[in-house]
């Protein structure tokens, strides 16, 4: 039931698949690791039903992952929350370190658009001049 009374929307695993871009497989995978933060709910025929705070926790689980947050870290962010309240701090410094971690992998993408920004611009620059022959010619 939510908050309202009204009984909470149940998803099966396709649907789930297909609102978090994750494979039926993917989806049984996080479950077997303990990714998943609440217990996951089974029809009495043993089929998985999701609630919306399980898919709204799997979005969250799809950035952190597609952001390079190793899996070990992610079971025990899952872990800390399913904890509840008391970790926030121990929850925050693992956030924050993974923030760090995605700042200096942003950086270095940056500073390699940079360097290949400047070589289009030459090799842009030598074609219209016509002297695009001979830049770098490993075999003049």
């Amino acid at each position: 039931m939510t908050s309202t009374g009204a009984p909470m929307q149940s998803l099966g695993i396709g649907e789930v698949a297909e609102r978090t871009g994750l494979s039926v497989h993917a989806l049984r995978f996080y479950e077997r690791e303990g990714l998943l933060v609440g217990p996951l709910q089974r029809t009495s025929g043993g089929r998985r039903r999701y609630t919306a705070l399980d898919v709204d926790w799997l979005l969250i689980c799809v950035k952190l992952r597609a952001s390079g947050m190793p899996l070990a870290d992610l079971k025990h962010f899952a872990e800390l929350v399913r904890h509840g309240p008391g970790n926030e701090e121990e929850r925050l410094r693992l956030l924050d370190t993974h923030r760090r971690r995605v700042d200096a992998q942003i950086q270095a993408l940056e500073e390699c658009r940079s360097l290949i920004a400047w070589k289009t611009g030459v090799y842009a620059e030598h074609l219209a001049r016509g002297e695009a022959g001979g830049l770098w010619d490993p075999t003049a």
